[in-house]
């Protein structure tokens, strides 16, 4: 009976997915209710920067500059996710929580902005009766806004509490499997909304979009419920004053290749994301693929993104230097751009396919690898919540940066075309292979910023870490 016991639990951890992930302090069955808060932030990202936006533009006839307006506001929240780590760090309440009480305030915020949501774009698209024109506006703004700023509270609150309960042996399996749930989350919400919204009503609109609110906050309260640890604080303790998130800032700016971590961060998530809007125009305009072949890049730049991931995790739990495996990444994107670049001269759709299943894989790969290196610096004496709030500010910062970059970028060279300022050039494809290859340089300019960090490692140290104003020992993460 103990041999068949032992055999049957060997057969769980080889073939379950991601079984190999948990730990003595973060058992499998916690590790999978933690890892919901990802499936609701894809599912809020996948709203407001999918389906809302479609239904905007063409049910709702809202200007696309609008939309374009409304979809930039959480992109604005991002920077401030550094802020809102370092307060879940510092928080002090009587039962010892830190994360929990961001979390659920994060939930309430992602909830009413996705419940507000509907009623505002339906006064957006001009069905009002009363009030002032600039109404609809004014309420999108702040229904985006709350949502925005909602998921950027649970998303860095969340991977904290991660990075608190995992150990340093399977914290990389523990990023890959919240990665791979984010990704299930705006797969599968994608699929489900769109369905349900394929015959718009306005009545309707609301109930699927107040659904999918409810559901993030039922999401979240199972992911968090009972994964913190409780740790009574007295009052004196309570009392004491905060440390400043200035002081904490000057601190890990002065850990040894932190601020040149954001920066690659930055510059190599700009890279990656500056074809997210042209990718499909590109198939279709230069290529002349159907709407259907142009639909399966998504799924393309998925799946590698996927295996990009579990790539990543498996070297990186093999003992892999993280900066290593971001050059990889980066060195693979570089291969994906040519790709697609080299699709239009050629004419083939195999090569462009190849192309953006690549770009996936190594924007996969540089995620991960980034992540865990910021998540290794945890061990230094800072808390893990401003070190990862950073880094999801660089990231959310850059993503949103390079949508808006791309964009105009290709419109001003395709403008520059058709007036004749360049020459007699008609090639439709100008504007984007030009976009392409910013991204090439840009990712040869992060593999330029990456390189020293290779030297430092993962484990810096601080120049005075006797005088950090988060030392472990004071506030235990």
């Amino acid at each position: 009976m103990i041999l068949r016991k032992k055999h049957v639990a060997q057969l769980g951890a080889r073939w379950m997915p991601f079984a190999d992930a948990a730990s003595e302090d973060l058992p499998i069955g916690q590790l999978w209710r933690l890892a919901l808060f990802q499936v609701s932030v894809g599912m809020a990202q996948v709203l407001l920067l999918g389906t809302l936006n479609r239904v905007m533009i063409v049910e709702l006839s809202v200007p696309a500059m609008v939309v374009a307006l409304m979809i930039s506001i959480p992109v604005l929240v991002a920077p401030f996710r550094a802020l809102l780590g370092h307060r879940s760090d510092t928080y002090r309440s009587a039962l010892g929580w830190k994360r929990i009480p961001y979390l659920w305030f994060g939930s309430l915020w992602q909830m009413g902005g996705l419940a507000v949501m509907p009623f505002a774009l339906i006064v957006l698209s001009g069905d009002q009766y009363k009030g002032p024109a600039w109404a609809g506006e004014a309420l999108a703004a702040v229904a985006f806004l709350m949502a925005g700023l909602g998921m950027h509270m649970v998303q860095t609150a969340g991977l904290a509490l991660a990075a608190d309960r995992a150990n340093e042996e399977t914290r990389p399996r523990v990023v890959a499997m919240l990665y791979v749930l984010y990704l299930v989350g705006m797969g599968i919400s994608a699929l489900i909304v769109g369905f349900l919204l394929r015959n718009y009503d306005p009545i309707w609109l609301v109930q699927v979009v107040q659904g999918c609110g409810a559901l993030t906050l039922i999401l979240n309260v199972i992911a968090f419920w009972k994964q913190e640890r409780v740790k009574p604080m007295s009052k004196a303790e309570r009392a004491a004053p905060r440390p400043a998130f200035g002081a904490a800032w000057k601190d890990l700016m002065q850990q040894d290749g932190a601020r040149r971590l954001l920066v690659v961060v930055f510059l190599g998530t700009l890279a990656f994301n500056m074809q997210d809007v042209l990718l499909e125009p590109y198939g279709g305009q230069v290529l002349g693929l159907s709407v259907s072949a142009t639909t399966v890049l998504t799924a393309l730049w998925a799946l590698g993104a996927l295996t990009g991931f579990l790539w990543a995790t498996r070297r990186l739990s093999a003992g892999a230097d993280p900066y290593r495996q971001s050059a990889t990444g980066l060195l693979v994107g570089v291969a994906a751009f040519s790709a697609v670049i080299f699709a239009s001269p050629l004419d083939s759709w195999a090569v462009f396919y190849a192309g953006a299943f690549a770009i996936g894989l190594g924007n996969g790969v540089f995620g991960l690898s980034t992540l865990n290196a910021a998540m290794a610096r945890t061990q230094g004496g800072l808390g893990a919540g401003l070190i990862l709030g950073a880094w999801g500010s660089a990231q959310a910062t850059a993503a949103g940066l390079a949508i808006l970059t791309g964009g105009i970028l290709r419109d001003a060279v395709t403008q520059l075309v058709d007036s004749g300022l360049l020459g007699p050039i008609h090639d439709v494809s100008l504007g984007y292979t030009v976009v392409y290859h910013v991204e090439i340089a840009l990712l040869f300019l992060t593999l330029a910023v990456l390189g020293p960090l290779v030297r430092i490692g993962t484990t810096p140290s601080t120049p005075d870490q006797g005088q950090s104003h988060l030392r472990l020992t004071e506030f235990p993460t």
